[in-house]
């Protein structure tokens, strides 16, 4: 096998986790994670992180380095995920990354996507439309404007909300245009991708199945654990879905039934706007994943794409 550097892409829940611990034993590489919220301490259950006893037995990139209370941006993304990258091949060892953050693995395959400038009036004014009449109705602003942007972009996150409205009073064009610009560029030419594909009826499955798993785990009482540190969650870490959901149980807004189907929506809705934007990478090796397909034999296929 010649290649040094495989990504491994897909919707939340797809099975990529799994497929990257078994090729990394498999291969004897390391793995950074290419996901937004596994950066961040103690957001265990919510995030989906690798296991103690996985941790132990391979080596992560990428997770638990920052604290709840902080952001976290792609520019940082990239800094570490160099450093990691370095420090692996440096050992002689492959580079496994792992994720379903397409802004992270866009910036991890194409660079940083700039766009038109800023205005910090315009910035001002949509901040104070947040105040007045709330984030869903700038969301629904924006799905009228540019619907793409809007089902890439989760209602919950304000940064990127905004900054597609400035693009657009910027420009008078949707920010999903300049992207598209961007989506026709070739990919860096060291990564090998492989895609791992689900039917939507199989998605959603492990999708209700793995939010079920995440609140008998304990998700309820970690969010808890959260909300009673001393220094309070950035706005980024509260807008990861599963824990945004029992914020509002823990606050009283909805009882824990009706977060857990929230959570449950919210996660189809990602799952969604990720396949529409892996719809748009190059040069993808895709896995068509059967319902009922052990990890072990999704590896072999693996395998066998990576020796042609």
């Amino acid at each position: 096998m010649k290649t040094k550097k495989i990504l491994i892409l897909g919707v939340t829940a797809s099975g990529k986790a799994s497929l990257a611990f078994e090729l990394a034993k498999k291969i004897n590489g390391e793995i950074i994670s290419a996901d937004s919220m596994k950066v961040y301490r103690r957001m265990n259950i919510g995030t989906a992180k690798p296991s103690a006893e996985h941790q132990k037995t391979i080596k992560y990139h990428l997770i638990d380095v920052v604290e709840p209370s902080e952001s976290f941006s792609v520019d940082r993304f990239l800094q570490l995920e160099k450093s990691a990258e370095n420090s692996i091949l440096a050992q002689k060892k492959p580079v496994i990354a792992s994720g379903g953050t397409a802004m992270y693995i866009k910036a991890l395959l194409f660079g940083i996507f700039d766009g038109p400038g800023t205005d910090e009036a315009i910035r001002q004014n949509l901040k104070k439309q947040i105040i007045t009449d709330g984030l869903a109705q700038l969301h629904k602003k924006l799905t009228a404007e540019d619907p793409l942007a809007a089902e890439r972009i989760h209602p919950n996150d304000e940064k990127r909300i905004i900054r597609a409205l400035e693009v657009l009073q910027l420009t008078g064009k949707p920010i999903s245009s300049f992207q598209n610009q961007f989506d026709a560029e070739k990919p860096k030419e060291d990564w090998t991708i492989i895609g791992l594909r689900r039917e939507k009826i199989d998605a959603s499955s492990r999708i209700n199945a793995r939010v079920k798993r995440m609140i008998n785990d304990g998700l309820v009482d970690e969010v808890r654990s959260l909300l009673n540190e001393p220094e309070p969650m950035s706005k980024q870490a509260k807008c990861a879905i599963g824990y945004t959901e029992i914020i509002d149980h823990l606050q009283g807004k909805i009882d824990l039934e009706k977060a857990v189907e929230q959570i449950k929506i919210n996660t189809r809705r990602m799952a969604k706007s990720q396949r529409t934007w892996f719809k748009t990478f190059k040069n993808v090796n895709w896995i068509d994943a059967e319902p009922q397909e052990t990890t072990e034999n999704i590896l072999k296929r693996t395998l066998e794409l990576l020796r042609d």
